[in-house]
């Protein structure tokens, strides 16, 4: 019997590309591949890069050489590169980096396992010209839903699968197989954006928006509680906007209660929100209902006006805060989250000390800064007024002290609060480690648990914050506490 080819996926970015990681090793996995976590220790090693920001580009290209350095050295004979730059550049990035032995755009999912083995057999599947996939779905949301059946949209394979291609749990998993063991895992709700911020090139590579069907979502929840998750998080470039090519654009206010009520499932937690297309109902929602998260992951990117309509973008600073005083008045405690920009075209010094007035203001949990670079086919690129490099380094370095400090400060108004922990580690010495509501994986910091007896990876705990170290709490576990009930989510 001839040995498994074996895969390693390697994932880079966000949380949208792990969902789609985890749906390609479905696929693979489904056609008889073995998959594998170290890329040294796989035939091929597929490289799923980021194709957002400059920084995240030069981590793709730096992984896909990295992965490159290992042929001939161990079993790894091929290197692929999947996901959002590959989808962005296909045949330029092919050319400009030879050590890839594939380029994949989203096009070649469905086909994943055929492609691997031509390219690991020695064959050349021919990379892709990109396009601007929003022409691939029609302009009005209305229509896109029995169109985007022909449409590559990763991420949304159904639930309903035939049998022999779903994993072997049931009927309604989805085509997706866990790559760890964490006791949280990402969901998405929609794929693709219709907003046109002036910055921003992933609308032309990952298309227009398109809501999953509320039951998929559902049943893959579903699913991913059977493999012992305790939290989901809902993704995608603009969680805000779910429904509304479904005919609904409040389906989310009633998605989120039938999704805390799935057996397991301790949290629910909703990403990406666009401050302008907040709605009272949403926010009640967030705030009221039992395990859903009240968690705000807003993108204000500035507050400045003139910047924020250069951006292409609506608001001010103090609408903004008048939205952050609206959820507090329900939530006192809820977690509020948020990325700006600085540097942009035309930014003025009375714009970057309004940006200061609102961060000052605003208590923010979390805060990501970045100097503004130029992104190739977008409108700011094409903008008079940019600022000299120097300045915005400048001005990046400055505003992200700011953000250290406000942070900082946020997290020890927390000290004297009881929050609920999900459990992520658990070291004998050095005690637990974990993620309050208002801290999502990876962007937020943690919560440093003072003694991790009797605890164990994905249960919920309650416990007194006693200290912080910057944007981290540390928290005394309660005696006797775990909180795997209907508040945990509070």
């Amino acid at each position: 019997m001839p040995e498994r080819r074996t895969v390693a996926l390697v994932t880079l970015g966000c949380a949208r590309n792990e969902v789609d990681s985890e749906e390609l090793a479905g696929r693979l996995e489904a056609d008889g591949w073995h998959l594998v976590e170290n890329a040294e220790d796989a035939d091929v090693a597929v490289v799923n890069t980021c194709g957002f920001v400059d920084a995240a580009k030069k981590d793709s290209v730096d992984a896909l050489l990295e992965a490159n350095d290992l042929k001939g050295h161990g079993r790894t004979q091929a290197v692929v590169a999947v996901g959002c730059m590959a989808e962005r550049y296909g045949k330029e990035l092919a050319e400009a980096l030879p050590e890839a032995d594939g380029v994949l755009g989203f096009d070649d999912y469905a086909d994943i396992s055929d492609r691997l083995q031509t390219i690991l057999s020695g064959g050349i599947h021919a990379a892709h010209t990109p396009r601007d996939r929003r022409k691939l779905l029609p302009i009005s949301p209305a229509e896109r839903q029995g169109a985007g059946a022909d449409v590559a949209l990763p991420g949304h394979a159904p639930a309903d699968l035939p049998e022999g291609i779903a994993p072997a749990s049931g009927p309604r998993a989805p085509l997706r197989r866990r790559l760890g063991g964490s006791p949280v895992a990402s969901v998405k709700l929609a794929s693709g954006c219709d907003r046109r911020c002036s910055f921003c090139a992933i609308p032309s590579f990952r298309g227009s928006f398109i809501s999953r069907r509320p039951s998929d979502v559902l049943n893959e929840t579903r699913w991913l509680a059977e493999q012992g998750v305790k939290e989901i998080m809902l993704v995608s470039e603009n969680n805000t906007s779910y429904g509304k090519d479904l005919g609904d654009i409040r389906l989310l206010e009633s998605l989120l209660p039938e999704l805390a009520e799935v057996d397991g499932i301790e949290r629910v937690r909703v990403s990406y929100l666009q401050p302008a297309e907040m709605r009272p109902g949403l926010i009640d929602v967030l705030t009221s209902t039992p395990k859903v998260a009240p968690y705000f992951d807003l993108s204000f990117q500035h507050s400045a006006p003139n910047v924020l309509r250069a951006m292409r973008r609506f608001g001010d600073t103090d609408r903004f805060l008048e939205l952050l005083d609206t959820i507090r008045s329900k939530a006192p405690q809820a977690g509020v989250r948020s990325n700006f920009i600085v540097g942009f075209p035309g930014e003025s010094e009375a714009d970057l000390a309004e940006l200061e007035r609102f961060l000052n203001g605003a208590r923010l949990d979390a805060i990501g800064v970045f100097g503004y670079s130029d992104e190739e086919g977008t409108e700011a690129a094409t903008y008079d007024g940019k600022l000299d490099e120097d300045v915005v380094a400048e001005r990046l370095a400055h505003v992200s002290r700011l953000a250290e400090e406000l942070v900082s400060q946020r997290a020890e108004e927390r000290v004297g609060e009881t929050v609920h922990v999900l459990v992520e580690s658990v070291d004998p010495e050095e005690g637990a480690v974990g993620r309050g509501v208002h801290q999502a994986p990876e962007t937020d910091g943690q919560v440093l648990l003072t003694s991790g007896e009797g605890l164990t990876v994905g249960r919920m705990v309650e416990a007194k914050v006693v200290g912080t170290e910057g944007v981290d709490l540390v928290a005394e576990p309660l005696p006797g506490s775990s909180a795997g009930t209907e508040e945990a989510g509070r």
